[in-house]
């Protein structure tokens, strides 16, 4: 912890507390007797993609109002969409 605050400049405490939400957040493993590690990437919650989706749809929506689209325009929009990745992906 004293070396990752030195080669970062900040306090040992305050590396220490980011090393502990990454830990929590499942971005770092503790393996007891061999150390700390970079772990696979943790699988989002389903809070997290709620969240995330919530904010995306409000851009969108927000973005299409700025456009002037109507409501229905979107939604032929995002079908249209839906519908050309699914062809992509069974193309592959």
């Amino acid at each position: 912890m004293r070396q990752l605050a030195a080669d970062l400049k900040i306090n040992p405490n305050t590396a220490h507390k980011v090393v502990q939400h990454l830990i929590s957040e499942r971005w770092l493993e503790v393996r007891p007797g061999v150390g700390t590690f970079v772990a696979e990437p943790p699988e989002a919650r389903a809070a997290d993609k709620a969240k995330l989706l919530q904010q995306t749809v409000e851009q969108l929506v927000v973005d299409a109002k700025r456009l002037g689209l109507t409501h229905a325009e979107l939604l032929q929009a995002i079908e249209a969409g839906w519908t050309r990745l699914e062809r992509d992906e069974a193309d592959r």
